[in-house]
């Protein structure tokens, strides 16, 4: 099937001039992989394990990790495991494992990023999950090999909603912000590449498969790969 065969009425094309594209930056969670097991694993499992190991009821471990999650949500310690393993004394790594039939590509990413190698374009994973998260996912599905360099914030010590991680990655990893595209499903996270002058940045319609179409705000939405492929 060709690529334009995929295009339809309720996911039409979107203009992107790759020609004056040289790296594109991917998120991973909600942007190349269905958030829907992060956020099954966070609100269910991680609940259910925690109530368990600490003798009580899941909805009294939900409220605890819940109202922790809004104290710390957007800071690195949101997305370190060894902060979340020191804080409830579990091991999430294995509680990963154990729904791991979750973990899914969305569709049409792997036809979309060897469209951009075939065009010799600069992949990069910019992702805030941590590296054994990253571990647990590669185990599962076959992406790490369609990148150049994956980068988790943790290498830079700084979410990519800090002010400050852009700057600190320009040091990593050199580009050009005006040739750079960066997509992702948080608008945060946008914001603060936007802010830093990133030129070219998309966000997700719909991160998680399960739930309803976000609101993206000012930024032009994805529904689905195919409509940059054209």
């Amino acid at each position: 099937m060709s690529q334009a065969s995929y295009i339809t009425k309720s996911h039409p094309p979107i203009p992107l001039d790759c020609s004056q594209i040289q790296t594109i930056f991917f998120d991973m969670d909600g942007t190349l992989l269905d958030l829907h097991f992060d956020n099954h694993f966070w609100l269910e499992h991680l609940p259910k394990r925690v109530a368990e190991h600490k003798n009580v009821s899941p909805d009294a471990a939900k409220r605890w990790i819940d109202d922790h999650c809004s104290e710390i949500e957007g800071t690195l310690n949101w997305y370190c495991l060894d902060y979340w393993h020191d804080l409830l004394q579990v091991d999430l790594v294995p509680l990963k494992h154990e729904i791991a039939d979750r973990i899914a590509i969305r569709a049409h990413v792997e036809a979309f990023l060897t469209h951009l190698k075939q065009q010799n374009k600069r992949l990069v994973l910019l992702t805030n999950a941590h590296q054994k998260s990253i571990d647990v996912k590669f185990k599962y599905i076959n992406l790490a090999a369609y990148f150049d360099r994956i980068i988790s914030s943790h290498q830079l010590g700084l979410a990519k909603e800090h002010q400050d991680f852009w700057p600190k990655l320009e040091i990593m990893e050199a580009f050009d912000k005006n040739r750079s595209l960066f997509i992702d499903d948080n608008l945060q996270v946008l914001r603060n590449a936007q802010a830093y002058g990133i030129a070219h940045l998309l966000a997700i319609r719909e991160p998680d498969s399960k739930l309803p179409p976000k609101d993206t705000a000012e930024f032009t939405a994805i529904s689905c790969y195919t409509q940059l492929m054209y």
